[in-house]
């Protein structure tokens, strides 16, 4: 089963940023006071809320000196009689729980067996010593966190650094002070415990990490494949919060995570004890990565039992908050889903499921969950040969730039070019145009590959010009989905300054709901290149690009997605749909342009009804530089007329 999900929203909570006490400024484009997106009762998790998080976890207990009394002490001497004075030492001092021996050779087994909390140790022992203990302790991934607390009647300080190296904590020297064996222990005994929550603990949430997850999920899964039961593991992550850091600052994004924490935790603290329970565990909540939490549910019938507690983990996390004089802001996120046993029993392999389960989820749209599939698996080890590939491919100039004419529809003539960047892979497999761009963005490679595309377009227009040709708009796509616009920008400006005039470059942006979240510096930044001569256009309008985003960067023209031209000839209601996007276009004064138009009959279909430009296969394939320049430009600059379908060239 796979899902998706997307609430309405006017049901929820709609919160004011407040100025946190003391805050001070960030720098001149912040706001004037940290921010916070706590609502009231949403602060962070109360000590209570996550015991209730994780009752499993003994450390809570280790906070108070009770707790620390319940601690295993181990004792190895070879003197029995040194033990069992040590061991009436601490039992006055509240201690119950040991183990001991005076045959140093069983130590290590022992320990191994049941890890104690604090190990006292004689050094100068017959058979084995107890520096031999503290090698063999070292070497064990375990038993090297147990802290040790030496008890010797040597002087010698080379023995002493000796077992310092070795991982001893502290020492005691012989005959024991019974008031500084007491206090000595409680102090390790703390510590340990601290060092211990410490690694097991997100410093940000207070919830329980990525060790404690994969503990926790070795687990539960050895008790469903002894019980024969299915789970499931949920990665939950919140969408698009780089972004907000971008815009806000991590300090309000880390408070966002905090109050996201807070709302995941009541959601799964409700399921305690309930269907999704066994016998041993119960769904526990867990800080994964950066933007990601992660959820462990150790018990469930089917598929359908974990959907509506998925759907009510999506609605729970959905926080809203107003800056002043900002439109209000949601923050939503998204989940995916490994089930056990059918998608693994390795806890590394579900945890990567779930991985790419989240990732498709997000790919397809915010606010969503899907269930893992095979295929994604298969997916993710293309892209990631591909990704790896594409790196040299870039450095080799195994990728081609070509040209796509863009027609004016009212005379048939030439009034521009879009380009399409081509990789022919080892394999024969084409990857071009938005397909390579996504690749390139979800690779780290998009600010590579438009830095190599306005390179490319720069040593074609210096020969184009050097043959006596007059130049064309070159339209050049650029995804705003993982570039920053500064980049962009940087980039624009330095091809400028390497000889592309501003009024031949055409920005073809996409993903332009990237700027909604960043500040209005930002979005300037973008709009101030058009001062410049240069032409903005909105890309893929009706898919990934709508109004919303037109109103808030102005552009010169929109490009209609080629999704349009399908099954134009068939649908009436993409026929109405493109004719209200052209009258829209005239309406706001910005140009249409038919992305896609592959037919004689879709051409005939745009000019009968007004459009204003097309481009497409039925105007011919793409060319090269070269090609493109013989067989479209001119040296007096008059536009070509384009030969129709049906028409000689």
């Amino acid at each position: 089963m796979k899902g998706g999900h997307n609430p309405m929203m006017a049901g929820m909570d709609q919160d004011t940023v407040t100025p946190a006490p003391g805050a001070g400024r960030e720098g001149s484009d912040s706001l004037s006071t940290h921010p916070t997106v706590f609502a009231p009762g949403e602060d962070r998790l109360s000590e209570q809320e996550l015991r209730a998080l994780s009752p499993q976890d003994m450390l809570w207990s280790h906070r108070s000196s009770a707790g620390l009394s319940q601690a295993l002490i181990m004792m190895v001497d070879d003197e029995m009689l040194n033990i069992e004075m040590t061991q009436a030492f601490l039992m006055e001092a509240g201690y119950r729980h040991f183990v001991q021996t005076d045959q140093p050779e069983l130590a290590v087994p022992m320990m191994r067996r049941e890890v104690p909390g604090v190990l006292l140790l004689d050094l100068s022992m017959p058979r084995v010593s107890g520096l031999e203990i503290l090698a063999a302790m070292r070497d064990d991934a375990v038993l090297r966190h147990v802290p040790v607390i030496v008890l010797t009647s040597s002087t010698d300080p080379q023995v002493k650094l000796k077992a310092l190296a070795l991982g001893a904590m502290d020492f005691l020297s012989k005959p024991v002070d019974p008031s500084e064996l007491g206090l000595r222990i409680r102090n390790t005994l703390a510590a340990s415990a601290y060092r211990e929550y410490l690694s097991q603990h997100d410093a940000l949430t207070g919830l329980p990490n990525k060790q404690a997850y994969r503990r926790d999920a070795a687990n539960v899964l050895s008790e469903a494949t002894a019980n024969g039961h299915s789970g499931a593991l949920l990665h939950i992550g919140v969408d698009a919060l780089g972004r907000i850091n971008d815009a806000l600052g991590r300090v309000l994004g880390d408070q966002l995570l905090q109050r996201v924490a807070k709302r995941l935790a009541s959601c799964v603290q409700t399921e305690a004890g309930g269907e999704l329970s066994s016998d041993q565990h119960q769904p526990s909540l867990y800080r994964f990565d950066g933007d990601e939490f992660a959820v462990i549910v150790p018990y469930m019938e089917g598929v359908h039992s974990a959907a509506a507690f998925i759907n009510k983990l999506l609605e729970d996390s959905t926080v809203s908050f107003r800056r002043q004089g900002a439109p209000e802001l949601f923050v939503t996120c998204s989940v995916g889903v490994s089930v056990f046993p059918g998608d693994g029993l390795d806890p590394d392999v579900l945890t990567r499921n779930a991985g790419l389960a989240l990732r498709h989820a997000k790919q397809a749209g915010p606010h969503r969950y899907e269930f893992f599939s095979p295929q994604f698996n298969e997916q993710a080890m293309s892209r990631l040969d591909l990704s790896a590939e594409l790196r040299h491919a870039i450095g080799r100039d195994e990728i081609e730039l070509l040209y796509e004419p863009v027609v004016d529809l009212a005379n048939t003539r030439l009034v521009g070019a879009g380009t399409i960047v081509r990789w022919k892979h080892a394999s024969g497999r084409i990857i071009e145009g938005d397909e390579l761009l996504e690749l390139a963005g979800s690779s780290e490679m998009d600010v590579a590959l438009t830095e190599w595309v306005l390179d490319q377009l720069r040593k074609h227009v210096k020969n184009w010009r050097a043959a006596g040709l007059q130049p064309v708009t070159i339209g050049v796509k650029a995804s705003l989905a993982h570039m920053h616009p500064r980049d962009l920008v940087h980039l624009v400006n330095a091809a400028v300054a390497g000889g592309i005039e501003p009024k031949l470059l055409s920005l073809e942006l996409q993903q332009m709901s990237a700027l909604q979240d960043l500040p209005a510096k930002e979005v300037a930044s973008v709009v101030a290149l058009r001062r410049k001569g240069l032409r903005l256009s909105l890309d893929r309008f009706g898919a990934t690009a709508s109004v919303a985003q037109l109103r808030q960067l102005p552009c010169d023209e929109i490009k209609v997605d080629a999704s349009f031209m399908r099954d134009l000839e068939k649908d009436s209601t993409l026929q109405a749909m493109l004719l209200g996007l052209g009258d829209f276009g005239k309406r706001v004064r910005v140009t249409c342009v038919a992305c896609g138009v592959d037919t004689p009959q879709k051409l005939e279909f745009l000019r009968k009804h007004g459009w204003d430009q097309a481009q497409g296969l039925v105007f011919g394939e793409p060319l090269s530089g070269l090609n493109f320049a013989a067989r479209w430009l001119t040296r007096s600059g008059k536009p070509q007329r384009v030969p129709l379908p049906g028409e000689g060239a």
